[in-house]
């Protein structure tokens, strides 16, 4: 009966989260997902709008669902497999998980539910990246995995405005950046709103308080360090603040070449120390590493580029107005990096699958630097629309 009691608790909150007003908007991945799958496990970022887009999905089925909250403190007296069990009898066919990642015991009692209960969808979902990629291996040939990044520039503009903007390929890009710019342009104050992307627009809930928007960044920052990485690597109080440290400097730099003997007598830290703190925070989606090879590569292996993940983190940390440089190259491998192979060439600043080459700069910026280089390309920021192999650098923005 007490169990009982507390349950009916978590069933009327579930009703209430299937009754509540849900935006519109759909996020990239919604239409990407493979729904009829029995266990799907999407990750990503705090804020990113994992629940949202869950609860979406959640209202529109016509199957009898239930949501949960496994971060409720009914999970630290009953296991989800015993919650389940009854849930089951009583109907349930499909069941929403979100922030598994902070249930002890999620790998293991997915594992048994898949197995035991083949009439059973699972669509689970958690932020914290580390942990749930240790956890999936438990899964594997279980498990569909999705990732779900932050709003690329196309899905601010629908946030904004109301309107759905079509999505292009790299190639459509490369090849009719003309065709597909100008009505874009024409329709549109494209720069002005890109300049509210790189400040503010990579999180949905930039909405609720544009504000606070910064400062609820520096709060889910902390989070990840202090909460998802720190017992999960069993991390130091030392090391923590010296991660905090590394995303300060790296606000304020130009792209960042690491001098990682420089970079550790500054952080107090050895060398492994400080290639180590670079590789999990690239796991935990606070950094983007940019190196020759993207296959194969051990964490020991200095990358020849360090990159906050999105500009909006550059304007959280930096305590002055950040580099111009630094925001073009952050936004550009930031939103090239969803569906692409980004790596470092021998000239220019990014190739693309091994094919293409790109180099990053202002409206200015002359096309010498890529003489002899074939399928070499210019994204050029402060230009509505481009010509030749000169393509605005927001144009990169409509990918996904």
């Amino acid at each position: 009966m007490y169990i009982e009691n507390k349950m009916e608790r978590l069933v009327q909150n579930s009703k209430r989260k299937k009754g509540a007003k849900l935006p519109d908007f759909r996020r990239y991945l919604y239409d990407g997902i493979d729904w009829s799958q029995r266990l799907i496990l999407i990750l990503g970022h705090r804020g990113t709008g994992k629940t949202t887009l869950m609860l979406q999905y959640m209202q529109q089925s016509q199957e009898k669902t239930i949501f949960l909250s496994l971060d409720d403190y009914f999970f630290e007296e009953v296991r989800l497999i015993t919650l389940v069990e009854q849930l089951y009898l009583e109907g349930i066919r499909t069941f929403f998980l979100d922030e598994v990642h902070r249930y002890q015991f999620w790998s293991t009692d997915l594992k048994q539910l898949f197995d035991g209960y083949p009439e059973a969808n699972f669509i689970v979902s958690g932020s914290s990246v580390l942990a749930l990629e240790k956890g999936k291996a438990d899964l594997s040939r279980r498990a569909a995995v999705y990732h779900l990044e932050g709003l690329s520039f196309r899905e601010f503009l629908s946030l904004e405005l109301g309107q759905t903007f079509p999505k292009f390929t790299l190639e459509e890009i490369l090849t009719q950046h003309v065709a597909l710019a100008e009505p874009l342009a024409d329709q549109l104050d494209i720069l002005s709103y890109f300049e509210q992307y790189l400040t503010y627009g990579y999180y949905p809930f930039y909405r609720e308080s544009k504000n606070l928007y910064h400062q609820r960044l520096l709060e889910i920052t902390n989070l990840v360090l202090e909460i998802d990485l720190a017992p999960m690597e069993e991390l130091s109080y030392k090391t923590v603040r010296s991660m905090k440290k590394l995303l300060f400097i790296l606000s304020e730099s130009v792209p960042f070449i690491p001098n990682i003997s420089k970079l550790a007598e500054r952080l107090e830290a050895s060398r492994n120390t400080v290639l180590r703190t670079f590789d999990l925070l690239e796991q935990a989606k606070l950094l983007l590493l940019l190196r020759y090879e993207t296959h194969g590569v051990s964490f020991l292996q200095k990358p020849e580029k360090v990159y906050l993940q999105n500009p909006n983190l550059a304007y959280a940390f930096a305590s002055q107005t950040p580099n111009r440089g630094n925001l073009r190259e952050t936004f550009f491998f930031n939103q090239l990096q969803v569906l692409h192979a980004v790596t470092l060439p021998k000239q220019g600043d990014f190739m693309l699958n091994q094919t293409y080459v790109l180099e990053i700069g202002g409206a200015h910026k002359g096309g010498q630097q890529l003489l002899g280089i074939p399928n070499a390309f210019i994204a050029a920021d402060d230009i509505k629309t481009g010509v030749g192999t000169k393509i605005p650098l927001w144009l990169f923005g409509f990918l996904y």
